[in-house]
């Protein structure tokens, strides 16, 4: 580490050092906030290097720093109101403090604010370009993006400054997972893990991996590894409940049970213990325990999000006004003429992850994954607009416009196709409520609508814990009224442009399989294929919560599982109004 000399330039470097900031460092030389001035001024400077050093040994003390442990600690506790608070006061007094920006990231990817935390993340390489670590939550966060390509291109930097790290090959094989490069990174996983041994996030990230590929079995004692080298990890539980094959014994309920009566997990664990527990009660019979974990899980879920379901009324307010506005679109008004995409979307769990399967064994169609690039292209056209209404956003791009956003869609989900097959299904669920700009960019897309009984279809989403993105599915309330918005976004679309938009409803392809995947094959212009009818049959990679069910012929006794629970479902019954009878 470099020193100051006492005349106040610092070794290495020909800028002068404010005699304070001198002072400052020599007197106090753990005091992280010094380091960090220090390192601010040498950025000003232009002295990259010795900017770079200040930065190392600010954030060596910053553990040491009161008011970044107590950011810490609130994070950790997931108090993410109190961590904005601490760090948006440090911020304002520190504006070049690299690791309360990185902290600040952290923050903004757990709220869903995607975009802030890059940009948080990017300026802190650019302030301190030896921060690996703050490269390292970049590359996590574009993974959350679908920027994966990018986050591979990360992770080569970093295994390349240090080569030593484990985490930075972890991080290339997520992001060679992410990318449908899954035996690459089974790969990585399986030489890292021989060579670690006791690693259990390790562990859990190879299960996920081996489970889309469909090696249930290897997925399962993946999980278990972890499970056993973490007893209290509460992921590895609830994975191995998502596989929805997985019956809990005794021994399972116990080992949870004395997992969730310890006062030393994180929220995060637990919460992802209550889901997994509720599905062991559910199995057993106990109906009453399975609502209550249910109950406790997604209370705590819901605590941690800042949902407000006003904001989802009035963006479909908003995207109404778009789709009578600017639909239907003639083929005057431009846009990208490729028919390539098929957009399946709906709400989760209403069989999307079962339409996909099927038309992906059609052999011109090619199955993805949930790509979400046109959520992240309405965010950055709606950006800067100052307030402007999406219609008036839409309606001012011109035919040019239009079809250049249709190709950069289709170009950002390239690296996502890994065959010739000439259509492929984009299974974003969320993309209902981005039909109209689709229709503007993309006038030749297909379109499905899944469809599921709304009880059946809200229930069902109640008992799952998914990853990210849905923050109205953890309250009984906010979900009856998600599911109106929805039914109504739909209606209006129907009305403005018939026929735009195929509905599938799940209940009809379950009772007569064969005459509805014809049909929905005949809607999309495919020529009938049988291997459409034994798509279980079918060998390809699968992410969402339905992987391993999708692998099975079609059953019926998921139908009316909600029934068992009705007694509790009062709230979401009175929120779905004269859906819920639909």
């Amino acid at each position: 580490m470099q020193t100051l000399r006492k005349d106040g330039r610092a070794h290495g470097g020909g800028g002068d050092v404010p005699n304070a900031l001198l002072r400052a460092v020599q007197e106090r030389p753990d005091d992280a906030v010094a380091w960090t001035l220090l390192a601010t001024h040498h950025v000003e400077a232009g002295q990259q290097r010795e900017a770079g050093l200040a930065y190392t040994r600010a954030l060596a003390c910053g553990g040491r720093d009161r008011e970044l442990a107590a950011a810490a600690i609130a994070l950790t506790h997931e108090r993410l109101d109190e961590v904005e608070a601490i760090l948006r006061r440090r911020l304002a007094r520190l504006p070049g403090d690299v690791a309360a920006r990185r902290m600040m990231a952290e923050l903004g990817a757990r709220l869903g604010r995607y975009d802030d935390a890059v940009r948080l993340l990017e300026s802190c390489i650019t302030l301190f370009p030896g921060f690996h670590a703050a490269r390292g939550n970049l590359a996590q966060v574009l993974l959350r993006q679908g920027q994966a390509e990018r986050a591979l291109d990360l992770s080569g930097q970093l295994i390349a400054a240090e080569p030593s790290d484990p985490g930075w090959r972890l991080l290339r094989a997520a992001a060679f997972a992410r990318l449908g490069r899954n035996e690459e990174a089974i790969a990585i996983y399986e030489n890292l893990l021989a060579a670690l041994g006791q690693a259990p996030l390790a562990w859990l990230s190879y299960g996920h991996t081996l489970k889309t590929v469909g090696r249930q079995a290897d997925a399962v004692a993946a999980y278990r590894k972890a499970i056993a080298q973490r007893p209290a990890l509460g992921e590895a539980w609830w994975s191995l409940a998502n596989l929805k094959t997985v019956r809990f014994d005794e021994e399972d309920r116990a080992a949870m049970r004395e997992a969730l009566a310890r006062r030393d997990i994180s929220a995060t664990d637990r919460l992802h213990l209550d889901f997994a527990m509720a599905k062991a009660c559910e199995d057993a019979g106990e109906d009453e325990a399975a609502f209550a974990h249910y109950a406790a899980a997604n209370a705590a879920r819901r605590a941690q999000l800042a949902y407000a379901r006003e904001r989802t009324a009035a963006e479909v307010d908003a995207t109404i006004e778009a789709a009578r506005r600017i639909l239907p679109i003639g083929p005057e008004a431009g846009g990208c003429f490729a028919p390539d995409p098929i957009f399946v979307l709906g709400m989760p769990r209403a069989g999307s992850t079962l339409i996909e399967q099927i038309l992906s064994s059609h052999p011109l169609v090619e199955g993805t994954m949930e790509l979400p690039d046109i959520p992240a292209m309405v965010r950055r056209l709606k950006a800067g607009q100052d307030g402007r209404s999406l219609a008036d956003i839409l309606i001012a791009l011109g035919p040019d416009e239009r079809r250049a956003l249709g190709e950069e869609y289709l170009a950002r989900t390239q690296a996502q196709r890994q065959s010739d097959r000439p259509f492929f299904i984009d299974k974003m669920p969320n993309n209902w409520l981005y039909v109209p700009f689709i229709r503007a960019i993309l006038p030749q897309a297909r379109i499905i609508d899944a469809r599921r009984d709304p009880m059946a279809c809200c229930w069902s989403m109640y008992r799952q814990h998914f990853a990210r993105g849905q923050g109205f599915a953890y309250d009984l309330g906010d979900l009856g009224h998600y599911y109106r918005d929805y039914v109504r976004m739909m209606a209006a679309l129907d009305a403005v442009e018939p026929g735009a938009v195929v509905r599938v409803q799940h209940e009809d392809l379950v009772a007569d399989p064969e005459g509805r995947i014809a049909r929905l094959l005949d809607r999309l212009g495919l020529p009938f294929d049988p291997r459409c009818l034994r798509f279980w049959e079918t060998e390809r990679a699968v992410r969402t919560a339905s992987s391993e069910q999708v692998r099975q012929p079609i059953f019926t006794s998921g139908l009316d599982q909600w029934r068992r629970f009705e007694r509790w479902l009062g709230p979401l019954r009175e929120a779905l109004g004269d859906c819920g009878e639909a």
